[in-house]
Protein backbone atom coordinates (compact mmCIF):
# COMPACT_ATOMS: atom_id res chain seq x y z
CA UNK A 1 0.00 0.00 0.00
CA UNK A 2 1.44 3.53 -0.92
CA UNK A 3 2.92 5.22 1.96
CA UNK A 4 0.42 8.08 1.64
CA UNK A 5 -2.42 5.49 1.24
CA UNK A 6 -1.70 4.21 4.85
CA UNK A 7 -0.75 7.77 6.56
CA UNK A 8 -4.63 8.32 4.57
CA UNK A 9 -5.86 5.07 6.58
CA UNK A 10 -4.32 5.61 9.71
CA UNK A 11 -5.46 9.12 10.00
CA UNK A 12 -8.90 8.12 9.44
CA UNK A 13 -9.05 4.95 11.58
CA UNK A 14 -7.66 7.24 14.24
CA UNK A 15 -10.86 9.71 14.24
CA UNK A 16 -13.11 6.50 14.07
CA UNK A 17 -11.76 5.52 17.29
CA UNK A 18 -12.53 8.79 19.03
CA UNK A 19 -16.24 8.01 18.33
CA UNK A 20 -16.92 9.80 14.72
CA UNK A 21 -19.84 7.38 13.16
CA UNK A 22 -18.12 8.43 10.21
CA UNK A 23 -16.24 9.75 7.72
CA UNK A 24 -16.27 11.30 4.30
CA UNK A 25 -13.68 12.88 1.74
CA UNK A 26 -12.29 13.16 -1.07
CA UNK A 27 -8.66 12.22 -2.64
CA UNK A 28 -6.59 11.38 -5.56
CA UNK A 29 -5.67 8.23 -6.08
CA UNK A 30 -3.51 5.96 -8.81
CA UNK A 31 -4.55 3.12 -10.12
CA UNK A 32 -2.07 0.11 -11.63
CA UNK A 33 -1.71 1.38 -15.16
CA UNK A 34 -0.25 5.02 -13.18
CA UNK A 35 -3.58 6.87 -13.80
CA UNK A 36 -4.75 9.19 -11.02
CA UNK A 37 -8.49 9.48 -10.60
CA UNK A 38 -10.33 11.76 -8.24
CA UNK A 39 -12.02 9.09 -5.33
CA UNK A 40 -15.29 9.69 -3.46
CA UNK A 41 -14.65 7.41 -0.11
CA UNK A 42 -17.05 7.20 2.57
CA UNK A 43 -15.82 5.27 6.12
CA UNK A 44 -17.75 3.80 8.32
CA UNK A 45 -16.39 2.43 11.65
CA UNK A 46 -17.57 -1.58 12.50
CA UNK A 47 -18.59 -2.20 15.92
CA UNK A 48 -19.13 -5.44 18.12
CA UNK A 49 -21.88 -6.09 20.28
CA UNK A 50 -20.93 -3.12 23.42
CA UNK A 51 -19.27 -0.60 20.58
CA UNK A 52 -16.29 -1.30 20.36
CA UNK A 53 -14.55 -0.40 17.12
CA UNK A 54 -12.73 -3.25 15.39
CA UNK A 55 -11.97 -2.19 11.92
CA UNK A 56 -14.03 0.06 9.66
CA UNK A 57 -15.34 -0.54 6.00
CA UNK A 58 -15.08 1.99 3.08
CA UNK A 59 -17.05 2.64 0.52
CA UNK A 60 -15.15 4.31 -2.59
CA UNK A 61 -16.48 5.81 -5.96
CA UNK A 62 -14.67 6.93 -8.88
CA UNK A 63 -15.58 10.65 -9.21
CA UNK A 64 -13.51 11.89 -12.07
CA UNK A 65 -15.81 12.37 -14.55
CA UNK A 66 -17.91 14.52 -12.34
CA UNK A 67 -14.28 16.45 -11.67
CA UNK A 68 -13.80 17.00 -15.33
CA UNK A 69 -17.33 18.34 -15.42
CA UNK A 70 -17.04 20.60 -12.68
CA UNK A 71 -13.50 21.88 -14.44
CA UNK A 72 -15.24 21.99 -17.73
CA UNK A 73 -18.25 24.68 -16.31
CA UNK A 74 -15.85 26.48 -14.05
CA UNK A 75 -13.71 27.68 -17.78
CA UNK A 76 -17.29 27.84 -19.24
CA UNK A 77 -18.13 30.19 -16.62
CA UNK A 78 -14.79 32.40 -16.65
CA UNK A 79 -15.14 32.38 -20.18
CA UNK A 80 -18.60 33.85 -20.02
CA UNK A 81 -17.76 36.43 -17.57
CA UNK A 82 -14.82 37.30 -19.31
CA UNK A 83 -17.15 37.83 -22.73
CA UNK A 84 -19.65 39.29 -20.50
CA UNK A 85 -17.38 42.18 -19.36
CA UNK A 86 -15.74 42.57 -23.25
CA UNK A 87 -19.50 43.18 -24.17
CA UNK A 88 -20.42 45.40 -21.66
CA UNK A 89 -16.86 47.49 -21.78
CA UNK A 90 -17.63 47.68 -25.77
CA UNK A 91 -21.53 48.24 -24.79
CA UNK A 92 -20.31 51.52 -22.28
CA UNK A 93 -17.87 52.52 -25.00
CA UNK A 94 -20.21 52.65 -27.59
CA UNK A 95 -23.15 54.62 -25.69
CA UNK A 96 -20.35 57.02 -24.44
CA UNK A 97 -19.71 57.78 -28.14
CA UNK A 98 -23.59 57.83 -28.96
CA UNK A 99 -23.96 60.75 -26.54
CA UNK A 100 -20.86 62.56 -27.09
CA UNK A 101 -22.25 62.43 -30.64
CA UNK A 102 -25.60 63.58 -29.75
CA UNK A 103 -24.15 66.05 -27.43
CA UNK A 104 -21.95 67.66 -30.16
CA UNK A 105 -24.68 67.55 -33.19
CA UNK A 106 -27.09 69.16 -31.10
CA UNK A 107 -24.49 72.06 -29.72
CA UNK A 108 -23.59 72.47 -33.94
CA UNK A 109 -26.92 72.56 -35.02
CA UNK A 110 -27.75 75.81 -32.84
CA UNK A 111 -25.56 77.93 -34.65
CA UNK A 112 -27.44 77.24 -38.11
CA UNK A 113 -30.68 77.08 -36.38
CA UNK A 114 -30.14 81.10 -34.56
CA UNK A 115 -29.23 81.89 -37.90
CA UNK A 116 -32.26 81.04 -39.32
CA UNK A 117 -34.56 82.87 -36.67
CA UNK A 118 -32.69 85.79 -36.93
CA UNK A 119 -33.57 86.34 -40.88
CA UNK A 120 -37.56 85.19 -40.11
CA UNK A 121 -36.78 87.95 -37.94
CA UNK A 122 -35.29 90.78 -40.16
CA UNK A 123 -37.72 89.44 -42.64
CA UNK A 124 -40.57 90.20 -40.59
CA UNK A 125 -39.46 93.29 -39.33
CA UNK A 126 -38.63 94.80 -42.61
CA UNK A 127 -40.30 93.53 -45.19
CA UNK A 128 -43.69 92.76 -43.90
CA UNK A 129 -45.35 95.50 -45.71
CA UNK A 130 -43.88 94.24 -48.77
CA UNK A 131 -44.16 90.75 -48.34
CA UNK A 132 -47.70 88.89 -49.36
CA UNK A 133 -50.16 87.26 -47.04
CA UNK A 134 -48.84 84.05 -48.34
CA UNK A 135 -45.51 84.62 -47.89
CA UNK A 136 -46.05 86.25 -43.79
CA UNK A 137 -47.95 82.40 -43.37
CA UNK A 138 -44.45 80.96 -44.47
CA UNK A 139 -42.55 82.73 -42.57
CA UNK A 140 -44.97 82.33 -39.63
CA UNK A 141 -44.16 78.71 -40.32
CA UNK A 142 -40.35 78.95 -40.72
CA UNK A 143 -40.42 80.59 -37.25
CA UNK A 144 -42.67 77.87 -35.33
CA UNK A 145 -40.46 75.47 -37.19
CA UNK A 146 -37.19 76.80 -35.68
CA UNK A 147 -38.91 76.98 -32.35
CA UNK A 148 -39.54 73.56 -32.49
CA UNK A 149 -36.11 72.50 -33.67
CA UNK A 150 -34.98 74.66 -30.41
CA UNK A 151 -37.06 72.91 -28.45
CA UNK A 152 -35.72 69.33 -29.63
CA UNK A 153 -32.11 70.70 -29.28
CA UNK A 154 -32.53 71.53 -26.09
CA UNK A 155 -34.00 67.96 -24.80
CA UNK A 156 -31.15 66.32 -26.90
CA UNK A 157 -28.50 67.83 -25.04
CA UNK A 158 -30.51 66.99 -21.59
CA UNK A 159 -31.02 63.68 -22.82
CA UNK A 160 -27.19 63.26 -23.30
CA UNK A 161 -26.08 65.38 -19.89
CA UNK A 162 -28.49 62.79 -17.64
CA UNK A 163 -26.30 60.19 -18.97
CA UNK A 164 -22.90 61.40 -17.60
CA UNK A 165 -24.09 63.75 -14.76
CA UNK A 166 -23.02 62.47 -11.71
CA UNK A 167 -25.71 61.61 -9.47
CA UNK A 168 -25.74 63.94 -5.88
CA UNK A 169 -28.20 62.14 -3.70
CA UNK A 170 -29.81 63.53 -0.44
CA UNK A 171 -32.43 63.45 1.55
CA UNK A 172 -35.29 65.71 -0.62
CA UNK A 173 -38.72 66.73 1.50
CA UNK A 174 -40.95 65.33 -1.90
CA UNK A 175 -44.02 67.59 -0.42
CA UNK A 176 -41.93 70.66 -0.38
CA UNK A 177 -40.15 70.09 -4.07
CA UNK A 178 -43.75 69.92 -5.68
CA UNK A 179 -45.14 72.33 -3.97
CA UNK A 180 -42.27 74.20 -6.16
CA UNK A 181 -42.46 72.66 -8.95
CA UNK A 182 -46.10 73.69 -8.93
CA UNK A 183 -45.00 76.82 -8.79
CA UNK A 184 -43.39 77.06 -12.43
CA UNK A 185 -46.66 76.11 -13.71
CA UNK A 186 -48.62 79.28 -12.34
CA UNK A 187 -48.25 81.09 -15.35
CA UNK A 188 -49.13 78.92 -17.99
CA UNK A 189 -51.89 77.22 -16.05
CA UNK A 190 -53.48 80.39 -14.38
CA UNK A 191 -56.39 80.28 -17.12
CA UNK A 192 -57.19 76.75 -16.80
CA UNK A 193 -59.35 75.11 -13.98
CA UNK A 194 -57.41 72.27 -12.84
CA UNK A 195 -57.67 70.76 -9.42
CA UNK A 196 -54.49 69.33 -7.96
CA UNK A 197 -55.17 66.90 -5.42
CA UNK A 198 -51.60 66.61 -3.56
CA UNK A 199 -51.62 63.71 -0.96
CA UNK A 200 -48.88 63.00 2.18
CA UNK A 201 -45.21 62.87 0.39
CA UNK A 202 -42.31 61.37 2.20
CA UNK A 203 -38.89 62.67 2.19
CA UNK A 204 -36.89 60.65 -0.39
CA UNK A 205 -33.01 59.81 -0.83
CA UNK A 206 -32.52 61.27 -4.36
CA UNK A 207 -30.57 63.53 -6.94
CA UNK A 208 -32.92 66.73 -5.95
CA UNK A 209 -31.98 68.25 -9.38
CA UNK A 210 -32.93 65.27 -11.54
CA UNK A 211 -36.10 64.41 -9.41
CA UNK A 212 -37.28 67.71 -10.42
CA UNK A 213 -37.14 67.26 -13.94
CA UNK A 214 -38.66 64.24 -13.44
CA UNK A 215 -41.77 66.09 -11.69
CA UNK A 216 -41.50 68.39 -14.30
CA UNK A 217 -41.77 66.18 -17.02
CA UNK A 218 -44.60 64.59 -15.35
CA UNK A 219 -46.28 67.49 -14.30
CA UNK A 220 -45.98 68.90 -17.82
CA UNK A 221 -47.32 65.91 -19.37
CA UNK A 222 -50.60 66.15 -16.97
CA UNK A 223 -51.11 69.99 -17.90
CA UNK A 224 -50.82 69.75 -21.92
CA UNK A 225 -52.83 66.36 -22.03
CA UNK A 226 -55.91 67.31 -20.05
CA UNK A 227 -55.78 70.84 -21.99
CA UNK A 228 -58.88 69.22 -23.86
CA UNK A 229 -61.17 69.47 -20.70
CA UNK A 230 -63.08 71.67 -19.32
CA UNK A 231 -62.06 70.85 -15.46
CA UNK A 232 -58.99 69.20 -15.21
CA UNK A 233 -57.62 66.45 -12.25
CA UNK A 234 -54.53 65.79 -11.33
CA UNK A 235 -53.80 63.33 -8.20
CA UNK A 236 -49.85 63.04 -6.77
CA UNK A 237 -49.59 60.29 -4.13
CA UNK A 238 -47.77 58.01 -2.37
CA UNK A 239 -49.50 55.10 -3.28
CA UNK A 240 -47.20 53.04 -0.94
CA UNK A 241 -44.20 52.79 0.91
CA UNK A 242 -42.91 49.80 1.45
CA UNK A 243 -39.65 48.86 3.28
CA UNK A 244 -37.20 49.07 0.25
CA UNK A 245 -38.84 51.21 -1.93
CA UNK A 246 -41.04 54.41 -2.46
CA UNK A 247 -43.41 54.28 -4.92
CA UNK A 248 -45.16 57.96 -6.39
CA UNK A 249 -48.47 58.31 -8.40
CA UNK A 250 -49.20 61.10 -10.92
CA UNK A 251 -52.77 60.74 -12.28
CA UNK A 252 -54.47 62.71 -14.53
CA UNK A 253 -58.11 63.10 -15.92
CA UNK A 254 -56.95 63.63 -19.67
CA UNK A 255 -57.14 62.43 -23.01
CA UNK A 256 -55.04 59.25 -22.37
CA UNK A 257 -53.46 57.00 -24.77
CA UNK A 258 -54.40 52.97 -26.29
CA UNK A 259 -52.98 50.73 -23.65
CA UNK A 260 -51.80 48.62 -26.38
CA UNK A 261 -48.86 51.40 -27.25
CA UNK A 262 -48.01 51.78 -23.13
CA UNK A 263 -44.24 49.82 -24.87
CA UNK A 264 -43.40 52.59 -26.25
CA UNK A 265 -44.26 55.50 -23.66
CA UNK A 266 -40.75 55.57 -22.70
CA UNK A 267 -38.89 55.44 -25.92
CA UNK A 268 -36.51 58.13 -27.33
CA UNK A 269 -39.05 60.17 -30.38
CA UNK A 270 -41.86 58.26 -29.70
CA UNK A 271 -45.21 59.85 -29.50
CA UNK A 272 -48.70 58.43 -28.77
CA UNK A 273 -50.38 61.81 -29.93
CA UNK A 274 -50.05 63.79 -33.51
CA UNK A 275 -48.10 66.72 -33.45
CA UNK A 276 -51.64 68.46 -34.81
CA UNK A 277 -53.28 67.50 -30.98
CA UNK A 278 -50.22 67.98 -28.73
CA UNK A 279 -47.07 69.52 -29.24
CA UNK A 280 -43.72 67.78 -27.79
CA UNK A 281 -40.55 66.19 -29.01
CA UNK A 282 -41.16 62.43 -27.86
CA UNK A 283 -37.60 63.01 -25.55
CA UNK A 284 -39.10 64.15 -22.34
CA UNK A 285 -40.38 60.72 -20.56
CA UNK A 286 -37.49 58.88 -22.25
CA UNK A 287 -35.50 61.86 -19.44
CA UNK A 288 -37.55 60.05 -16.94
CA UNK A 289 -36.84 56.92 -17.15
CA UNK A 290 -33.25 57.27 -16.97
CA UNK A 291 -33.19 59.25 -14.60
CA UNK A 292 -35.45 56.70 -12.70
CA UNK A 293 -33.34 53.73 -13.38
CA UNK A 294 -29.96 55.61 -12.52
CA UNK A 295 -31.54 56.13 -8.93
CA UNK A 296 -32.08 51.83 -9.06
CA UNK A 297 -36.01 52.68 -9.29
CA UNK A 298 -39.01 51.90 -12.07
CA UNK A 299 -41.18 53.56 -13.75
CA UNK A 300 -44.94 52.66 -16.01
CA UNK A 301 -47.33 54.48 -17.53
CA UNK A 302 -50.80 52.67 -17.76
CA UNK A 303 -53.93 54.81 -19.25
CA UNK A 304 -57.03 54.15 -21.40
CA UNK A 305 -57.94 56.41 -24.87
CA UNK A 306 -60.28 59.39 -23.13
CA UNK A 307 -59.84 58.21 -20.02
CA UNK A 308 -56.82 59.76 -17.91
CA UNK A 309 -53.20 58.25 -17.10
CA UNK A 310 -51.26 57.54 -14.76
CA UNK A 311 -47.37 57.26 -14.30
CA UNK A 312 -45.79 55.54 -11.33
CA UNK A 313 -42.54 55.87 -10.28
CA UNK A 314 -40.08 53.97 -7.15
CA UNK A 315 -37.15 55.17 -5.80
CA UNK A 316 -35.50 53.32 -3.32
CA UNK A 317 -34.92 53.84 0.30
CA UNK A 318 -31.74 54.89 1.78
CA UNK A 319 -30.03 51.69 2.97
Amino acid sequence: MPADRQSEEDQILAKIKQGETAEHFETIRQTKSGQLIHMSVTVSPIRVADGLVIGYSSVARDISENKAAEKKIRQLNLGLERRVMERTAELQAANEDLEAFSYSAAHDLRAPLRAIGGFVNLLESEFANTLSHAGLEYLTVISKSTERMGKLIDDLLAFSRIGRAELNKAEVDLNELVHTVLGDFEKETKDRNIAWEIGSLPKVWADPSLLRLVLVNLFSNAVKFTSTRAKAKIEISCTSSGSEETVISIRDNGVGFDPSQAGRLFGTFQRLHGMEEFEGTGIGLANVQRIILRHGGKISGEGTVDGGARFTFSLPIKA
